[in-house]
């Protein structure tokens, strides 16, 4: 897929009540970052459900089925991986409260925990220093050419 190329993926976006929607990227820079980061990583998308929700729920949901109880910013599932069917579930109240640190807008924190969940349903893991850190330049890189 090329960026020139219409995304033809299923992307599906949930905002969860209580989440205010205008914080949130929008379904044409969601696409986007989509094409470039499977496209960028060698990976055919077939759908893609991304869930803006808040800490009570992605706790939730790393706690049942990862068996983690701590919080997190983005949890991913890949359901299928060829061609790659999968959901992310982003904790909006973690970039409220952690945006300013990085120095940037809500919605572009945002951008960046879709990215990074992107990334796991293409293969990538962050357990270590050194793969935290070749993730944030693929974030970096990816959102970079998001708004070039």
């Amino acid at each position: 897929m090329t960026l020139a190329d219409p995304f033809d993926a299923d992307l599906s976006i949930s905002i969860m009540e209580g989440i205010e929607a205008a914080s949130c990227p929008d379904h044409t820079r969601l696409s986007r970052l989509a094409a470039l980061v499977f496209s960028g990583e060698k990976h055919t998308l077939a759908s893609l459900g991304i869930v803006f929700g808040n800490h009570e729920t992605v706790l939730a949901l790393n706690n049942t089925w990862l068996g983690h109880d701590w919080h997190t910013d983005v949890i991913s599932f890949l359901l299928e991986e060829d061609p790659v069917e999968g959901e992310i579930y982003i904790d909006v109240e973690t970039a409220q409260e952690r945006h300013e640190e990085f120095g940037v807008t809500i919605r572009q924190e945002l951008e960046r925990y879709a990215v990074h969940g992107m990334l796991h349903l293409c293969g990538h893991d962050d357990a270590t220093t050194e793969q935290r850190d070749a993730m944030r330049l693929l974030e970096d890189r990816y959102l970079t050419l998001l708004d070039a």
